[in-house]
C-alpha cells in the first residue's frame, strides 16, 4: 500500500496537477561512462602555480563546493568496515557547519534505532563533510546526503538499512531519510520545513532527529533552483552520483553545502 501511495504521488507530480511536492526520494545513478582513449598530445609547458588558499577564517568569494576537493578518506569507500558498525548513544547531538551558518540535530535512538545508528556513524566518520544541499524546496524540505565523490557515492548506493517504525511525525524541523521504497534508506536525509509534511508519516518516512538550534539557517538555505530536473530547475540526482560535486559546482553554483559535521561531546 505504501508503494502504491508513493507511485500515485509521483505520477500526479509528473502530470503537473499542482498537488503536494514529490516525497524525498532516491534515484539510482547509471554506471559512470568508461574513459575514451585519447591520442598522445605534444608536451605542454607547466601550468602556472595556483594562488595559495585563503586563511581558514577567510571565506572565499564564491560559495562553491571546495570542501569536497580533499582526498577521499578510505573508510568512506567501504561500508562493510567495522567503522560503520555499532550502536549509537541513546541520545546525541550533531553539529553541522554550513556555507549559510550552523545548525544542530538532536537524535533520540528510540525514535528510529537503525536510522540513528547509521546517522551516527556517517557523521562520526566525516561522510557529510562537503556534501551539498541539492534539493531545497521552499515550504517543503531540504534534502542532502549524496557524497561529492562519485567513487564514494557508488560504494554507498546499495548500502541500505531496514526500515524503522514511524514513531514521530514529519513536522517542521524533524529529520528523516529519503528513500525510494521499503528498506532503501542509505545516506540521504531531509529536514522538514512544514507541519503539513506529516502526510509523509503514512509513506514510511521515519524521523530520527530534530533541529534544536539553527532552524533559521536551514530556512535560509538556497532554494531558488526549486525541484530537481525534470520537474524543476534543480540538479539531477543521477548526475550528482555519477559526476559528484564537480557537476554541482559547474551548473548550480549558488547551492549551499556542509563544511563539516561532527558529534558534539
Amino acid at each position: 500500500m505504501r508503494n502504491l501511495l508513493i507511485a500515485l504521488l509521483v505520477v500526479a507530480s509528473a502530470a503537473g496537477c499542482g498537488g503536494d511536492p514529490e516525497p524525498p526520494r532516491l534515484t539510482t545513478a547509471p554506471e559512470p561512462p568508461k574513459p575514451v582513449a585519447k591520442a598522445p598530445e605534444a608536451p605542454k609547458p607547466p601550468a602556472p602555480r595556483p594562488p595559495s588558499p585563503p586563511p581558514p577564517d577567510v571565506k572565499p568569494e564564491s560559495k562553491g563546493t571546495e570542501a569536497a576537493a580533499a582526498p577521499v578518506n578510505k573508510v568512506l569507500l567501504d561500508p562493510s568496515r567495522p567503522d560503520w558498525v555499532g550502536q549509537a548513544p541513546a541520545e546525541f547531538k550533531a553539529k553541522f557547519e554550513t556555507s549559510k551558518g550552523d545548525f544542530v540535530i538532536l537524535v533520540k535512538r528510540e525514535w528510529s534505532p537503525r536510522g540513528a545508528d547509521r546517522f551516527y556513524s556517517l557523521v562520526k566518520n566525516g561522510y557529510y563533510d562537503g556534501v551539498v544541499f541539492f534539493r531545497v524546496v521552499a515550504g517543503f524540505m531540504a534534502q542532502f546526503g549524496i557524497h561529492g565523490s562519485p567513487e564514494v557515492s557508488a560504494a554507498w548506493r546499495n548500502a541500505s538499512i531496514p526500515d524503522d517504525p514511524v514513531t514521530q511525525s514529519n513536522k517542521r524541523g524533524m529529520v528523516s531519510y529519503a528513500m525510494r521504497g521499503p528498506n532503501t534508506r542509505t545516506t540521504q536525509i531531509f529536514i522538514n520545513y512544514a507541519d503539513r509534511n506529516d502526510r509523509l508519516d503514512g509513506m514510511g518516512f521515519s524521523p530520527f532527529g530534530k533541529i534544536v538550534e539553527g532552524m533559521e539557517v536551514v530556512d535560509a538555505l538556497y532554494s531558488a533552483y526549486g525541484e530537481g530536473a525534470p520537474q524543476g530547475r534543480g540538479p539531477r540526482q543521477d548526475r550528482i552520483q555519477s559526476e559528484g560535486n564537480a557537476y554541482l559546482k559547474s551548473e548550480f553554483k549558488e547551492l549551499d553545502f556542509v563544511k563539516t559535521a561532527k558529534i558534539l561531546p
